[in-house]
């Protein structure tokens, strides 16, 4: 272990890796920090990038631009009331609110340091979590497996979407595209058309840069709404009184960092709801329910904690069981997978020192967040005035252009281009894309373990049952499907019972 922690060490430690981290995370504060150019957007668009690196440089150019830009979407939020990302969506009145009373700088120093407190928590759960559940999947075989697979689909339909239907349809469309190609148990053209570029799959990375970037070119394309006015002209000292407010809300801070990591864990989740959960939960429990929504800082302590943490706890079963947490885990996986550095339990016996990297590139994410977050505020005047109008064709060419350099394939750049338009047209009309996600990168790993379980059992679907853990996630995923109908059913109840 010692060893392995060594080399882990010389790892992150070496120059380029840490100018890399530091790249990124500058590079993460400017998209963060510009209304409509998300966290999954920030990590989608360095996979070009990444291609060329080693895999330790390459997570920590995807961990330190996350972290960055998950924060520095509260600056637009609060100065504009538009949030950066969507994970600062939740408080974003309440930011606002505040500035408008002239409390900007404290606004932005709880969602500054806070957030890093959340990861950080999220980090120390990631780092004993991790290794005692790889130490349990080791037990797993193609059923346990499975069943894991199906729930993690299952919790990305009934908790990344507010009407579940539409996000079946999303799923379904994701495990369609999962189906094209050769790469299935028999080997045998699917959806193909005879078209040869189709036989090796539709490539995830060129379809999530097209999903996540360029359906916001398009949307910035058809917006017609003038740009918003800066509310303040000047941030103060953004950690002033900041000690004040930890000891005021340890609760809150704790409880924000729990339900962060946790919800993160959760398939499909994120930082966005994880966000919202917890800002509900803080008013709900809240000494002081009334303040909410004029400006009171407790709400954006308790989500800004919970938004950094999630992030944190959705690389918990996408390192221990290759299933992403949040559309951004699901890009990293591709990552892992083009750096065979293979997601799930072997990775901790095989490549400990990768692991501990890993963990190392947490803490120093969340670390060198406050003081290049502290500049970040300082120069966000200029940042909210790059004119979108350049910005927009940068990004596009950039998409073009990194998408190409992955295979050298013309096919990928259409992929990406259709895969936008797809992804726009689907959130235009309130279909989650996370969901859609989820069934690309799953579905190989549903599809496999299914055919392998019956082969295994000589056909007899019992055989998925029998074995006890596979039996408990087996009653785990068919209690939430029947949860809702269950829901509502007695809501309906309710009303006859009372009726009559």
């Amino acid at each position: 272990m010692s060893a392995a922690l060594a080399q882990a060490f010389s790892m992150v430690f070496e120059p380029y890796t840490l100018m890399v981290m530091v790249i990124a995370s500058l590079y993460g504060l400017f998209v963060g920090a510009v209304p409509g150019l998300s966290a999954t957007m920030a990590v989608a668009l360095l996979v070009p990038i990444t291609f060329f690196m080693a895999p330790i440089p390459a997570i920590a150019a995807m961990v330190t631009a996350t972290a960055m830009a998950i924060f520095s979407g509260d600056i637009p939020g609060c100065l504009l009331r538009i949030p950066g990302t969507p994970a600062s969506a939740a408080y974003t009145d309440e930011a606002f609110a505040m500035t408008r009373k002239g409390q900007a700088e404290v606004a932005l120093g709880a969602g500054l340091v806070f957030s890093a407190v959340g990861g950080l928590f999220g980090t120390a759960v990631l780092i004993l979590a991790s290794p005692a559940l790889a130490d349990f999947a080791l037990h797993f075989s193609s059923f346990e497996y499975f069943w894991l697979v199906l729930l993690g689909l299952t919790c990305a339909v009934f908790i990344s979407s507010d009407r579940p239907l539409k996000g079946v349809v999303t799923l379904m469309l994701g495990l369609l595209v999962a189906c094209v190609g050769l790469g299935n148990p028999a080997g045998f053209p699917r959806f193909t058309f005879g078209n040869t570029e189709m036989t090796g799959g539709i490539g995830m990375i060129p379809m999530m840069i097209g999903m996540f970037a360029i359906s916001e070119v398009i949307r910035y394309a058809v917006d017609t709404l003038p740009p918003a006015e800066l509310a303040v002209e000047k941030v103060g000292s953004v950690l002033k009184g900041q000690w004040a407010l930890a000891k005021k809300y340890p609760v809150q801070i704790l409880r924000g960092s729990s339900l962060g990591t946790l919800v993160g864990a959760l398939p499909g989740a994120g930082a966005d709801i994880a966000a919202w959960m917890s800002y509900a939960m803080s008013k709900k429990f809240s000494k002081e329910p009334e303040k909410f929504g004029t400006g009171h800082v407790e709400g954006i302590v308790e989500s800004g904690s919970a938004n950094n943490s999630a992030l944190a706890g959705a690389w918990i079963p996408a390192l221990v069981f290759g299933i992403p947490g949040d559309s951004i885990t699901a890009i990293v996986i591709g990552v892992l997978y083009m750096k065979n550095l293979n997601p799930g339990p072997t990775l901790f016996t095989t490549n400990p020192q990768n692991i501990y990297a890993v963990f190392m590139l947490f803490v120093i994410a969340n670390i060198i967040m406050i003081p290049l977050g502290i500049l970040c505020i300082k120069v966000a005047k200029r940042i909210l005035r790059v004119p979108r109008n350049v910005l927009m064709p940068l990004i596009l060419l950039f998409c073009i252009v990194g998408t190409f350099a992955i295979n050298n394939s013309l096919f990928d750049v259409g992929v990406m281009l259709a895969a936008g338009v797809v992804a726009y047209l689907l959130e235009e009309n309130g279909f989650p894309i996370a969901p859609a996600i989820l069934g690309v990168v799953l579905g190989g790993m549903l599809e496999e373990n299914f055919i392998t379980s019956m082969i295994k059992s000589d056909g007899n679907l019992m055989s998925f049952v029998t074995r006890p853990i596979a039996a408990s996630l087996a009653v785990v995923s068919v209690l939430v499907w029947v949860a809702p109908l269950l829901r509502r059913l007695l809501r309906s109840r309710g009303p006859a019972a009372a009726g009559s």
